[in-house]
């Protein structure tokens, strides 16, 4: 049980990671301050190291991860390129990407509690997960 409930919560840690520099990277261009593209930019870069930690952990289970749900990635696209159409602003970016977070923040607790056997280095990569997404929210109340 320990090695199962394990590697499904890096595989959720796995598609949260990869949906946060997805997320990041889709916006970044459209970002106008300079303070505000170093947060992401930062982010951006914190988030790829924790998914590289990911990966090496999901290897040693001989396991490949798991990709976000593409449907919901679309879906969190479409919205993003529209509000950004329709608000070309970094309050919208902001205010976007506060609700990734949230959502993200949100169902990563949502698997450390259904993947209570987790052993305690999957755990901690969840919550340091969970540390990123919360930062980074924080870090964005000033552009919204």
């Amino acid at each position: 049980m320990i090695e199962s409930d394990t590697i499904k919560l890096l595989r959720e840690c796995d598609a949260g990671a990869k949906m946060g520099i997805t997320s990041i990277k889709e916006v970044l261009d459209c970002v106008k301050s300079e303070a505000f593209r170093s947060i992401l930019q930062n982010s951006k870069r914190d988030h790829e190291e924790l998914a590289d930690e990911i990966e090496q952990e999901l290897r040693r289970f001989q396991d490949e991860g798991k990709d976000p749900n593409p449907f919901v990635e679309a879906m969190a696209s479409i919205k993003t390129n529209v509000m950004i159409g329709l608000h070309d602003d970094d309050n919208t970016i902001a205010d976007l990407m506060t609700d990734g977070c949230n959502m993200g923040v949100k169902s990563l607790n949502r698997y450390l509690n259904q993947y209570k056997a987790a052993d305690e280095k999957a755990k901690d990569i969840a919550k340091r997960l969970i540390h990123l997404e919360e930062g980074l929210a924080i870090d964005m109340r000033d552009f919204l």
